[in-house]
């Protein structure tokens, strides 16, 4: 009887410890920055990402910056209209011509209004 005991209460101490644990540990968050997005459009700019890449973080909402939050919505929108995505796997452009020049417009877009902010 002593034994059972002893297992009973080790087994509610380590399943206490392991509640214990979940309940104080927060839920990790991830948070798109500008220089997020900035290092997205520089590689979709150089041809050097990957679809999965792209979708990964075009298709996160923004939830704490509006302003943001457009910019990822303007470059879904480029690639819904001038993407070429089965072209990447044999290393072209994921955008074409008209949507690459919009995309630097944007990034450069950005990277003033972020340049702006810091000030």
């Amino acid at each position: 009887m002593a034994l059972y005991f002893l297992v009973f209460g080790v087994c509610l101490l380590i399943i206490g410890a392991v509640v214990l644990i979940l309940m104080t540990v927060g839920t990790p968050r991830y948070r798109t920055e500008p220089s997020d997005l900035l290092t997205l459009f520089d590689k979709a700019l150089e041809s050097n990402i990957s679809e999965t890449e792209w979708n990964t973080t075009i298709g996160y909402p923004i939830r704490h910056d509006d302003y943001l939050d457009s910019v990822r919505r303007r470059a879904a929108r480029l690639m819904e209209t001038h993407g070429r995505r089965w072209q990447i796997a044999q290393g072209k452009p994921l955008l074409n011509q008209e949507g690459y020049e919009e995309l630097k417009a944007l990034r450069d877009h950005l990277a003033a209004h972020t340049a702006l902010q810091q000030r």
